[in-house]
């Protein structure tokens, strides 16, 4: 059974650095591209927590039911570690909701609350061995309950560095 504790240390780690990289960008550049075409702040926040909203609130209905079990073939995927690295561009297959695109102090609120029930959803199920429940990812393949958690935080660590080349952009 994977270590729960070090898939909540990841998730804390990630979210540390996406939280020091958002102090860093003024208020008033919050909303601001920096550059044509680019994210703001905001909407690479919106994007997070799209991504975590899905991933959470799937998971925790996928566990609700019964495994389902799956061929040897389709449990190989790409690893979640993938999910970090920006050299690998891939365009999101979900659309950013303008919704979600809020002022900075919203942003981190909403975030924060979100991490809050990502980490109890593990918590509550720290005794059970959640390795047979898998989903399809878009990229990597069909991945694990836990692996879906990793892709959380590889993911932040991914945009993490997106919003320091943000502040260096408005630091300029």
């Amino acid at each position: 059974m994977p270590d729960i504790y070090r898939i909540t240390a990841l998730l804390n780690r990630s979210q540390a650095g996406l939280y020091a990289a958002a102090q860093a960008i003024p208020e008033d550049s919050w909303r601001k591209p920096p550059s044509p075409g680019a994210w703001s702040a905001a909407e690479v926040f919106a994007h997070l927590t799209m991504v975590e909203e899905a991933i959470t609130a799937g998971m925790a209905r996928i566990i609700a039911a019964p495994p389902k079990g799956l061929p040897l073939w389709k449990r190989v995927h790409f690893p979640a570690r993938l999910a970090q690295i920006r050299q690998l561009k891939r365009k999101t297959p979900i659309p950013l909701d303008p919704a979600l695109v809020l002022d900075k102090a919203e942003s981190l609120s909403r975030h924060t609350a979100l991490r809050k029930r990502a980490l109890d959803l593990l918590s509550e199920n720290a005794g059970r061995d959640l390795g047979a429940y898998r989903h399809k990812h878009p990229f990597f393949g069909y991945l694990n309950f836990y692996d879906w958690f990793c892709t959380i935080g590889y993911h932040e660590l991914r945009h993490s560095e997106q919003l320091q080349e943000i502040v260096e952009v408005f630091q300029k």
